[in-house]
């Protein structure tokens, strides 16, 4: 099937789109729909070296789909940097057509050509369905994850 997508990097037009895959992702569970709140981050993220919001834009340029790649800096594994996916979402009605893969994919490209000597990426432990996506493209379950949600007081 051809793709009836386009991958690019976020554009502050996109925040609408955006705010609308957090919604029909379950992503806005803490404010991540506020359009405000979403500008303020998303010029916070365009000026971070090695920060870059993805998405999928349709043929009629409906976002479908998009993710947060971070590219961080490490002293361990001989300065090689590390590559870490965050904020994934697919709208459900897009899900199935390799338009997640290919937003993975993109982002491995990504990972790759910066020299990251790996791709991580977190899930909610709720969300089965994601992890057994996650499991198909290849990520192997590793080590555990430890939080400390910082807004709800502990510790």
């Amino acid at each position: 099937m051809a793709d009836d997508w386009l991958i690019r990097d976020a554009r502050p037009a996109d925040l609408q789109g955006i705010a609308r895959l957090y919604e029909s992702s379950g992503l806005d569970e803490v404010g991540s729909t506020d359009i405000e709140i979403l500008r303020v981050n998303l010029k916070r993220l365009m000026a971070w070296p090695g920060a870059r919001v993805l998405v999928a834009a349709g043929s009629d340029g409906t976002l479908l789909g998009t993710l947060t790649l971070f590219t961080l800096p490490l002293l361990a594994h001989g300065g090689a940097p590390a590559a870490l996916v965050e904020d994934v979402a697919v709208h459900p009605a897009a899900q199935g057509r390799g338009l997640g893969r290919a937003l993975v994919a993109q982002a491995l490209r990504l990972a790759r050509a910066a020299g990251c000597y790996k791709l991580a990426l977190s899930s909610n432990a709720r969300r089965q369905g994601a992890h057994a996506f996650y499991e198909r493209l290849g990520f192997q379950r590793h080590g555990v994850s430890f939080v400390i949600d910082l807004e709800g007081g502990a510790a």
